[in-house]
């Protein structure tokens, strides 16, 4: 199955120069449906352009974002020119606290094709 995600500029390009290898999102409805194996087609904001292809390697479930991130390091969830707190409060202002304890969050290990 392909799916599709969109992306920040900046962290699509975290992906394609390879420190980013970990997608992370909230576990709704959409994300319930991805399996490993399946591809995901990443499509860079704003303009949806530009895009890229990664196999699903493996899939991490967590309660929240807060355990995730005890887990691994940045290096693995965004770039270590970032700290854990900052990529927290970006996530946050997608994914908030009440969403996390509703759908859990699910953490996407994917290998670039």
């Amino acid at each position: 199955m392909i799916y599709e995600m969109k992306l920040q500029p900046e962290y699509y390009n975290y992906i394609l120069n390879g420190t980013k290898r970990m997608e992370i999102r909230l576990n709704d409805e959409k994300r319930k449906l991805i399996k490993v194996g399946d591809t995901i087609k990443f499509l860079k904001e704003p303009d949806l352009n530009e895009s890229f292809k990664a196999k699903v390697v493996e899939l991490l479930y967590y309660n929240n974002f807060d355990e995730l991130f005890d887990d691994y390091d940045i290096s693995i969830l965004a770039d270590k020119s970032m700290t854990k707190e900052e990529l927290k409060k970006i996530l946050e202002k997608f994914y908030t606290k009440e969403k996390q304890a509703k759908y859990g969050v699910i953490g996407i290990r994917i290998e670039v094709l």
